[in-house]
């Protein structure tokens, strides 16, 4: 799954997505798509990232209190 960086609109391939899913997981290993070579894997924050539309992530992956 991709995933937009906001801080730079970057795309970032997201390696763990059961850590995309949990709300306890802040978050996710996974790694630019960006030129000719694979990038290496780092983390991002959950808070960082947004769909290639520029629509937010659900809430029930990022707020383990969504419920209420």
């Amino acid at each position: 799954m991709y995933l937009k960086d906001m801080s730079n609109g970057d795309l970032v391939e997201i390696i763990d997505l059961g850590a995309l899913f949990d709300p306890f997981v802040a978050s996710v290993s996974g790694r630019y798509h960006a030129g000719e070579e694979m990038q290496d894997e780092q983390s991002f924050a959950k808070q960082g990232l947004l769909f290639p539309s520029g629509e937010a992530l659900p809430r029930c992956w990022v707020d383990a209190n969504y419920k209420q």
